[in-house]
């Protein structure tokens, strides 16, 4: 039998870790199996044959696009290579929609198999596209169950794998030995700053939460603040600028849900990390910046009345959500003292949190979605046989 071959793509850093994790399961299954594709440091790490780093087109927003389009066409140049050199048996398409569906309609030229993971969001926006999507595809895997019925009617072949934060997301970890470790006071109140993981969405968000650090640390000079800073960017560069901003900012590299369970509470950008932040049950609010001209094209586009994927989920605002010139570090610090200072609203908040874990169902997606390619390729595991996707 020949040696399996698939091939991902993921575009920026959640991407990366959600493929990273499916491919570990991948490889417990079928050790033999080869992995290729374009992802970074996480894909790396689970033995995956990197051929194009995605940190470099890891943006977001219209303008922002047209920005790197040199390197975003270099990346679709090599992977068309790879895809017209290689054939693998099936193609995986993690998130990155606007990049991945061009990849897609190559591959089915090629009679290569696709199989897109973390559905576009056509319930958010344009919801007409969910019919070329179907178009360039085999399979879709969704990892919220109310996207299923999206596909279900317009008759694609979908699979509700589950979402692989509910097994990832550890809620048990020691926040006081995190405090210990990084210089914080068991009593200190920490506030935690979540610029995000794309170097467009930091530059935006960066200014805003350090002088919203700054405006909190003279009203408290007790507060501490921390920031976490993403595989994708320079943490030195970060660090420095941290150290520059006016404030004591720690600038941490450790692990992301150390990170969280050691904040009171957590001001951040908008998506798959505000399900991380629920999931562990800290109050936050989200902030959201973009180019004006890239605002002003989205805010036409979208047909949802939230932004954070926490409130998505929950169907429901749970935490407060401030947009573009609302996202300043008046409204901002004004929030983050209420999710301080205020025991009952703060209560609240984590309730409604814990909605959005309700929300989030069982587990087990990364098996789940390694089960389904191997599925795709008419392969099994080659040490059990244990159930099948959701669908």
């Amino acid at each position: 039998m020949n040696r399996p071959h698939v091939m991902i793509l993921a575009g920026e850093a959640s991407g990366d870790a959600h493929a990273a994790e499916f491919v570990e399961q991948l490889k417990l299954y079928r050790p033999d199996i080869h992995v290729s594709g374009m992802g970074g440091r996480e894909m790396r790490r689970a033995g995956v044959e990197v051929f194009f780093d995605s940190s470099v087109i890891a943006v977001v927003g219209l303008v922002e696009v047209l920005r790197h389009w040199g390197d975003i066409k270099r990346a679709m140049t090599i992977v068309r290579g790879k895809l017209e050199q290689t054939r693998p048996d099936l193609l995986v398409l993690v998130d990155y929609p606007e990049f991945n569906l061009k990849m897609a309609r190559r591959a089915r030229e090629l009679g290569i198999k696709v199989l897109f993971y973390i559905s576009p969001q056509v319930w958010a926006w344009r919801p007409g596209r969910i019919h070329k999507i179907g178009g360039l595809i085999d399979h879709m895997a969704v990892i919220f169950k109310f996207e299923q019925r999206y596909y279900d009617d317009a008759g694609i072949a979908v699979s509700f794998v589950g979402h692989p934060l509910v097994d990832k997301v550890k809620a048990d970890v020691d926040a006081g030995a995190i405090r210990e470790r990084l210089g914080i006071g068991a009593e200190d109140r920490v506030v935690g700053l979540f610029p995000g993981s794309r170097r467009s969405e930091v530059s935006r968000l960066l200014p805003v939460l350090f002088d919203t650090a700054k405006a909190m640390h003279e009203r408290d000079p007790g507060i501490r603040f921390i920031l976490p800073v993403a595989s994708t960017l320079n943490f030195d560069e970060i660090a420095l600028q941290c150290t520059g901003s006016g404030s004591e900012i720690i600038a941490s590299q450790d692990d992301i849900y150390e990170v969280i369970s050691s904040c009171d509470a957590i001001a951040t950008c908008s998506g798959t990390v505000t399900l991380e932040i629920a999931l562990l049950g800290v109050p936050m609010c989200i902030l959201y910046k973009m180019s004006s001209l890239s605002y002003l094209i989205m805010s036409r586009l979208i047909t949802i009345p939230h932004i954070g994927l926490a409130n998505i989920v929950a169907g429901k605002a749970v935490v407060r959500e401030f947009l573009q010139r609302d996202a300043n570090p008046d409204s901002v610090g004004r929030e983050l003292f209420r999710l301080l200072d205020d025991r009952e609203y703060r209560q609240r908040v984590r309730q409604g949190l814990g909605q959005v874990r309700e929300n989030l169902g069982a587990g087990d997606g990364a098996a789940n979605m390694a089960k389904l390619v191997l599925s795709m390729i008419g392969q099994t595991s080659q040490n059990d046989e244990r159930g099948t996707t959701n669908g």
